[in-house]
């Protein structure tokens, strides 16, 4: 009897030992990624592909990556989501999100994150512009991976037409202003320039101030909205409607500038360099992109998207998480990212790739976004991101429209920042 009690006893020790080694063999570390798509190009599929790269190389990390609208979408889900108690480990969220996600409590610095050598390094590779955005209090909380300048797509068949150079997009706002007259044609059906004003009207704006030699922000507490070089600017981009009539009057919308730009209705407007793999592929005309031009100085903030990772995560979930961030961001996934959808590679690295060689060479407009990082600032972003922003997105369009002066809606904004940022000084 003894040695039948032992004979089971065995094998069910056998049994369960051979149990727990298939359990953990097939444990894996989920991960729930909140992931933006604001813009052009096919981003879900080309997210999707990478992704799935990485779980095949990955098997014991499982992704699962939730597509989650715009930018400001992503991040009321991807709170709430913490909130719920049923929190992401990682998401892609607006560069200029990093204060407020810090004064949250929300994230944590990759500094607390990277340990060996090789990953130290890591955190040094990016191009020093798209890391801007990323820290705060001399640690990094944000990597970049879709990132973006502003950039400016130009008809060649309508400057042909205009008896202009097809190869030489205005430098200057002299240029542009001269450039856009001969575009603008008198029945209405070609205006020479279009600047989008709603979406992300302060990102537009950050580009004409910087290119007037000044910066829509000192510091995470500290705003110039009222400085008289960015009220000039605000003037001129007023000024292009109501007084050169090179654009419509009033208002330009963010989200169907592109298919006017698709259909000939301006011969040259500025946006994101996410949407140059959509313009390639849908316009039926010879198109070139060019930096913004000059006033002072050229400039263009830089824009999109970091990785974050969440505090309230496992020392398991921080390391795949790490797994997944440093995979994508990898020098031939961002080149292919960059190829997909129009975005920069994060990396000079990326741009050393066979794919992103021979592509920029093939197609030059693939290199204009990341060149201009050389004049580019970190976009606008302070403490109560959201609230400062919204005064000055208001601004800027009761300014065009015509409801207060440049001068008088800039001011009432910078009060209005002032009083925010006050107790963070």
């Amino acid at each position: 009897m003894n040695k039948l009690l032992k004979k089971v006893s065995y094998s069910l020790s056998v049994a369960l030992g051979i149990s727990m080694i298939s359990s953990a063999a097939i444990a894996k570390t989920e991960l729930t990624m909140y992931y933006p798509v604001a813009v052009g190009g096919a981003l879900t599929q080309t997210v999707d592909a990478i992704v799935a790269d990485f779980m095949s190389e990955n098997p014991d990390i499982e992704v699962n990556a939730i597509y989650s609208g715009n930018y400001d979408d992503t991040r009321i889900k991807a709170l709430a989501a913490l909130e719920s108690g049923k929190p992401a480990q990682l998401s892609v969220m607006f560069s200029i999100d990093v204060h407020e996600l810090r004064e949250l409590d929300a994230i944590i610095p990759f500094d607390d994150v990277v340990s060996t050598s090789e990953e130290k390094a890591w955190l040094n590779s990016f191009y020093p512009s798209l890391m801007e955005n990323g820290i705060a209090a001399g640690k990094t909380w944000g990597i970049p991976f879709q990132r973006s300048t502003i950039v400016m797509y130009y008809n060649k068949d309508a400057f042909r037409e205009a008896g202009l150079d097809p190869e030489t997009p205005p430098a200057t706002w002299g240029g542009l202003l001269a450039a856009s007259k001969a575009l603008t044609k008198d029945d209405g059906s070609q205006w020479g320039l279009m600047i989008p004003s709603t979406g992300y009207p302060y990102w537009m704006f950050g580009a004409l101030a910087m290119q007037n030699g000044q910066t829509l922000m000192t510091s995470g507490d500290k705003t110039n909205f009222d400085h008289p070089d960015v009220v000039a600017a605000l003037e001129l981009w007023k000024a292009f409607g109501s007084e050169h009539k090179i654009m419509p009057e009033g208002t330009i919308e963010w989200g169907t500038l592109r298919q006017n730009f698709l259909e000939g209705k301006t011969a040259m407007m500025w946006h994101s360099t996410g949407n140059l793999t959509t313009v390639k592929k849908n316009a039926n005309f010879d198109f070139g992109v060019a930096m913004l031009p000059a006033g002072k100085r050229r400039g263009t903030p830089t824009g999109g998207g970091n990785f974050y990772m969440f505090k309230d995560t496992t020392a398991e979930e921080r390391a795949a998480s790490m797994k997944l961030i440093k995979f994508m961001t990898a020098p031939e996934n961002s080149a292919k990212w960059s190829v997909a959808t129009g975005y920069m590679g994060v990396s000079p690295d990326a741009y050393e790739t066979d794919t992103l060689k021979s592509y920029v060479s093939d197609f030059p407009p693939a290199a204009v976004a990341r060149d201009q990082l050389a004049y580019a600032t970190a976009e606008f972003s302070t403490y109560q991101t959201s609230r400062v922003k919204k005064g000055l997105n208001d601004a800027i369009q009761a300014a065009l429209v015509g409801s207060k002066s440049p001068k008088e809606a800039l001011s009432e904004a910078q009060a209005a920042a002032e009083r925010i940022l006050k107790p963070y000084r």
